[in-house]
């Protein structure tokens, strides 16, 4: 795969799953006695932490995996799985409990700072995220894909915080119609995803159990 191609594919795959615009209502809703200038303060330190988390399971993932002895195909496995349930709430317009409850929504509501959680974890850096971060660290082939995605991290973080900014004065200008198209949208894309690492688990595996064994 060349760069451009893993680029295109990180920074597509990691927006599509991090959804910071299914995030939006929620962000209003649990910060309804908070300033504009205080929800800013929130989201900044939300995606910051979410930067921190994704960047950290993606260096850090495969090490996890040989110390807990999972393969690499089971968790592509895995991680499909839980991208196409994502996914699949996403074709319904709805926001995926993977990445928010509804207990967790009103859990924030009573919060005085939901920066950290439920914004950061698990609203933006959930499961999906996370297994996201690890799948691509580990198609990485070279060192400039490696830090292309790490850009890529950086850059949809940034995205999000800028569309938490433009909507902590109100989300007036969110249109539930447009919102609910692009959803869906998305939520195709990241199907497409999910069932391209499923073929790709599928394909490494076939391939370990069409190797003979030395006797």
């Amino acid at each position: 795969m060349r760069l451009s191609e893993y680029v295109l594919l990180a920074a597509s795959s990691l927006f599509v799953i991090v959804n910071p615009l299914a995030a939006v209502p929620a962000f209003i809703t649990m910060t309804p006695n908070d300033t504009p200038e205080q929800r800013i303060r929130m989201a900044r330190l939300a995606c910051w932490l979410m930067a921190g988390i994704l960047l950290a399971f993606a260096i850090a993932g495969q090490w996890i995996f040989k110390i807990l002895g999972i393969t690499m195909p089971a968790f592509q496995l895995a991680a499909s799985i839980v991208l196409l349930l994502v996914a699949l709430d996403m074709l319904r317009a709805q926001r995926s409990r993977l990445q928010q409850t509804h207990e967790e929504t009103e859990a924030g509501a009573e919060k005085t700072d939901i920066a950290v959680t439920p914004l950061a974890v698990p609203m933006l850096a959930g499961p999906g995220a996370i297994s996201t971060a690890i799948l691509l660290q580990n198609q990485a082939r070279d060192l400039p894909q490696h830090v292309a995605l790490y850009g890529c991290i950086l850059g949809v973080s940034f995205a999000s915080y800028l569309i938490l900014r433009v909507s902590a004065r109100g989300a007036r200008w969110l249109s539930p119609i447009v919102m609910n198209i692009a959803i869906r949208i998305m939520g195709l894309l990241l199907a497409a995803v999910a069932i391209q690492f499923m073929v790709n688990a599928v394909k490494i595996l076939r391939a370990d159990m069409s190797v003979p064994l030395t006797p």
